[in-house]
């Protein structure tokens, strides 16, 4: 079965958030159960809204549109931080888990501010709509 690939996922800070988002899934495996709605429920969500928003950006049509939707997985990059710093703090991961995810993390959110500050010095529209009119 043949089927398109969208521009999105051929970006390696999309590429790097899937495998973050996996990694982050497979760790909350471990997490007490009393936590299921609250610090795991939080985790997973900031976690995923970071890959979310790389792909609902960019089938926006202006350039600060798609910036508009780096910096909110930008922002989810950083709220996955707060979570991680907790999950440390109650010793629901270890030392070492903590930096493998966050040397990753790290990664994730330098591409993602390259990716912004691309998207708004780009003077041209990435998707040309509504040039029949």
């Amino acid at each position: 079965m043949a089927f398109h690939t969208y521009s999105f996922e051929k970006l390696e800070v999309y590429k790097s958030s899937r495998i973050f988002r996996v990694n982050i899934r497979k760790l909350l495996k471990n997490f007490p159960v009393e936590e299921k709605y609250d610090l795991v429920s939080q985790l997973k969500r900031a976690a995923d809204s970071i890959g979310t928003n790389i792909a609902e950006g960019s089938g926006r049509s202006s350039n600060f549109d798609q910036a508009h939707f780096t910096n909110v997985a930008f922002s989810s990059a950083m709220e996955v931080i707060d979570h991680l710093n907790t999950s440390l703090d109650m010793n629901y991961i270890s030392q070492e888990k903590y930096v493998e995810l966050r040397v990753e993390l790290d990664k994730i959110a330098h591409m993602l501010n390259s990716l912004y500050k691309f998207q708004l010095g780009n003077k041209e529209n990435t998707l040309k709509r509504n040039q029949n009119k």
